[in-house]
């Protein structure tokens, strides 16, 4: 049976709380870097159209989610898992490349950002474009940094006030940026 990724919808709630399961196991087994999300916030993520569900059947075999902050300025793409049993099979990145694909496409002015602990989400984050950045350029809301109060390693962020952490930060620039820079790097080509 082939795995089916789609964009949430309303049809998607049902399976909010099997994602908060699989990431609720992921962060035991990893004992760092995954922050828990409540069932409900999942929920609205499906239902508004703001994440990537992958789907065999009706099994979920991974999930992504986008949100906005400083009033459309950062876009973060955030919450990507896949269960133990899709692993190894590229759905990680394939999952990915949709949640940035949607991240584009309902902000492209914003700038793409995630932070993370996994080897394999920083190459997949690499291979689209993002690079390694300090905290400092992130967004500064109270409320995204109050989303990683359920990560283990929160401690280390609160004691070094938000300077460091396990994450590593990761930028990506706007759609509206890289389409300037190729409509400049066209311009300079044909004035050669």
């Amino acid at each position: 049976m082939e795995i089916r990724i789609e964009i949430g919808n309303k049809n998607h709630e049902k399976y909010a709380q099997a994602v908060c399961d699989m990431i609720d196991d992921a962060a035991k087994k990893r004992g760092t870097g995954i922050a828990k999300r409540k069932t409900e916030y999942i929920a609205e993520k499906l239902i508004d159209g703001k994440a990537i569900i992958a789907l065999r059947g009706e099994e979920v075999a991974g999930f992504s989610y986008i949100e906005s902050w400083e009033h459309g300025k950062y876009v973060a793409n955030s919450g990507l898992i896949v269960s133990p049993n899709f692993r190894k099979m590229g759905l990680a990145k394939r999952i990915k490349e949709n949640v940035f694909k949607l991240s584009r496409d309902k902000y492209p002015s914003a700038k793409i950002f995630g932070i993370t602990t996994s080897l394999a989400v920083l190459k997949i984050n690499s291979e689209l474009g993002y690079k390694p950045v300090t905290f400092s350029e992130l967004p500064q809301e109270e409320a995204f940094w109050k989303g990683c109060s359920t990560c283990p390693n929160f401690d280390i962020l609160t004691r070094t006030n938000r300077k460091m952490c396990l994450c590593t930060g990761m930028l990506a620039p706007s759609k509206i940026e890289v389409e300037m820079k190729l409509n400049l790097t066209k311009l300079i080509i044909n004035n050669k």
